[in-house]
């Protein structure tokens, strides 16, 4: 207990007298846990904060605290130093590290279903856009009226169809990170769409809209079933309540009438 007090004290003195700037050092470490940014934390960001977000700055918080979660740690174990007292601050140090990323992924599970939901309906609206332009231009075109979730997804995919990317890769790679119902098989539908000449091009887009007009059935399908199934849980949670309550005066009326 006396080594932390020390350290706390002179860590307080230490930033009290600006002999090492926070901000700055930060900045020196950041780059060395680089290597543990994961794969989509940046599309999860842009997900629940929009593209105006700081990656690095959200990044940089993030190795902060989990620094300082590690060295309070270790500073509680510094009287005993053993090799498990080590490891231990080090996992923690790395949970706190973790937790805001799967706070993130946490957001993104709980909005699949909106974003299954959302997609018959961009889908839709895509439709029509393409009966009148390319597919690249709709896509193009579709990013402004586009529900926001898919924005961030939609720009990356424009960009890579403009960079001269003709595979159906860039089409994939939206499809895998939104997840849902026929999301895959939606994008190959786009892509062929994409490869068609004006001869098949009108048989293609009555495939597109047969396949898109079926999964606005499903989706309606799937939002009146999960209506059902909330409106089955309140009813099952008010009989338990309200027999739970009957249950109760019964008891408290016999412990009454047992007393008297």
């Amino acid at each position: 207990m006396i080594f932390l007090i020390i350290a706390v004290i002179l860590f307080f003195i230490i930033i009290y007298n600006r002999i090492v700037e926070p901000k700055q050092l930060l900045k020196e470490i950041q780059p060395a846990f680089r290597f543990l940014i994961e794969s989509d934390y940046e599309f999860l960001l842009k997900l629940k904060y929009g593209n105006d977000v700081d990656v690095n700055d959200k990044f940089g918080k993030r190795v902060r605290d989990g620094v300082l979660a590690m060295v309070f740690m270790f500073f509680i174990f510094l009287s005993q130093i053993q090799f498990i007292y080590v490891l231990f601050s080090i996992i923690v140090g790395y949970v706190v590290f973790k937790q805001p990323y799967s706070s993130l992924r946490a957001y993104y599970k709980r909005n699949l279903y909106n974003i299954n939901l959302l997609l018959p309906y961009y889908l839709k609206s895509l439709e029509i856009l393409v009966q009148h332009y390319t597919v690249p231009i709709a896509l193009s075109r579709s990013i402004e009226t586009a529900p926001e979730v898919f924005k961030p997804g939609l720009r990356s995919l424009v960009s890579k169809i403009e960079a001269g990317d003709m595979t159906v890769d860039p089409y994939m790679d939206f499809a895998k990170e939104y997840p849902v119902r026929d999301s895959m098989r939606m994008m190959r539908l786009l892509y062929r769409l994409s490869l068609g000449n004006q001869d098949k091009k009108q048989e293609q887009l009555m495939m597109f809209s047969k396949t898109v007009s079926n999964l606005q059935n499903k989706s309606r399908e799937q939002k009146y079933a999960n209506r059902l199934e909330n409106m089955e849980k309140r009813t099952m949670v008010m009989l338990f309540v309200t027999g739970g309550g009957i249950m109760l005066l019964l008891l408290l009326s016999m412990m009454m009438m047992m007393n008297y």
